[in-house]
C-alpha cells in the first residue's frame, strides 16, 4: 500500500538534502499533475518556508467527486472526512499557486480546478483554463498559453532568484 503524501514528504526531504549538498540554497518549486496534485498541495502546506510556489495541472481535492465522476460509487469508508480535511489543508496553503486545467477534461472536470482555486488560502493564486484541452493534452493544445503562464508565474514574479553557494 502506498501513502502518497508521506512518500512525497520523504522524496522532498531527500531532494532538499541532495540539492543542499550540491550547494543550492533556493527554495523549491513543486508541481503536481492529476493525482500528484494532492502530494504537491500537501508539500506546499507542510513546507511553506521551503517552497517557492506550487503548480497544479489537471488537479483536484475531492476524491469522492472524482470517483463519482468516473461512475464508481464512493465506498462508505470515511472518504467524505478525507475530503473535508483536504479542503481544510488547502485553505491553509499560503505559497503562490498556479492552477492549469483543460476546459474539456472529463476525467477531472474543470469544476475541480475552480473549486481548488476558490478554496486555496494563498493570496497569490492564478487559474488558467486551456480551451479545447482535455486531461492528457493540456500542454500540447495550449502550448503557448501553458508556457506563458509558467514563465509569468515563475520568472516574472520577482520572487525567483537562481543562486548557488558555488557561484
Amino acid at each position: 500500500m502506498t501513502d502518497l503524501p508521506g512518500d512525497a514528504q520523504a522524496i522532498f526531504e531527500a531532494a532538499r538534502r541532495e540539492l543542499s549538498g550540491r550547494g543550492f540554497s533556493n527554495r523549491l518549486w513543486i508541481m503536481g499533475r492529476s493525482l500528484g496534485s494532492i502530494s504537491a498541495l500537501e508539500l506546499a502546506y507542510r513546507y511553506p518556508d521551503s517552497v517557492q510556489g506550487v503548480i497544479i495541472e489537471s488537479g483536484f481535492c475531492s476524491v469522492v467527486r472524482i470517483l463519482t465522476n468516473l461512475g464508481i460509487p464512493a465506498p462508505e469508508t470515511g472518504l467524505e472526512k478525507v475530503d473535508r480535511e483536504c479542503v481544510k489543508m488547502i485553505r491553509k496553503v499560503s505559497v503562490p499557486t498556479l492552477i492549469m486545467h483543460g476546459e474539456r477534461d472529463t476525467l477531472v472536470p474543470v469544476k475541480e480546478a475552480k473549486d481548488l482555486y476558490r478554496d486555496l488560502g494563498s493570496k497569490r493564486k492564478d487559474l488558467l483554463i486551456i480551451p479545447a484541452a482535455d486531461h492528457n493534452n493540456i500542454m500540447m493544445v495550449g502550448f503557448k498559453k501553458y508556457f506563458d503562464a509558467l514563465e509569468h508565474f515563475v520568472w516574472k514574479s520577482g520572487s525567483y532568484t537562481a543562486t548557488s553557494k558555488n557561484d
